[in-house]
């Protein structure tokens, strides 16, 4: 059975099709926009540490930064940030789940510039869309459920 997965991206809409020996199995499409919504996934940059917040501003590409509190961080930060290092890496050799190491669970009232340092790139998650002035809040225990597609 050969599979194709045919992608259609535009300034308005994102049409993903996929194709079960050329015949059309499923048909996505949604529309563009800016907005953040709660539980889009984003790798973003630390652009700021705030010790007296304990937290820190992600650049997840809003026009303001996200928020990050460090009990948002979830125990396997560390886990999670060794493997998006590991993971970009040029030398990965093939990386995989079951040859990865954890690391030790961060302990709940430890600061937040102990784990993460500036231009650092963290896999974050929106926990709360922006309001008003403030850009949105991220989370970093990534939870991932199955979508409703339309």
């Amino acid at each position: 059975m050969n599979k194709e997965l045919i992608i259609n991206s535009t300034s308005s809409e994102v049409e993903i099709a996929l194709l079960e020996d050329k015949l059309l199995v499923e048909l996505n499409k949604e529309k563009s926009n800016n907005e953040y919504t709660v539980g889009d996934i984003y790798l973003g940059k630390i652009k700021k540490i705030m010790p007296g917040l304990n937290a820190a501003f992600v650049d997840v590409g809003y026009e303001k930064d996200a928020f990050l509190h460090y009990l948002d961080l979830g125990p396997q930060v560390q886990s999670l940030l060794k493997y998006i290092k590991a993971g970009q890496s040029v030398t990965n050799n093939g990386l995989t789940i079951s040859d990865f190491k954890l690391e030790e669970d961060i302990q709940k009232t430890g600061r937040i510039n102990n784990v993460l340092k500036p231009n650092q790139q963290i896999l974050v998650q929106i926990a709360k869309e922006p309001i008003s002035t403030k850009g949105p809040r991220v989370t970093s225990e990534i939870a991932l459920q199955e979508g409703i597609s339309s």
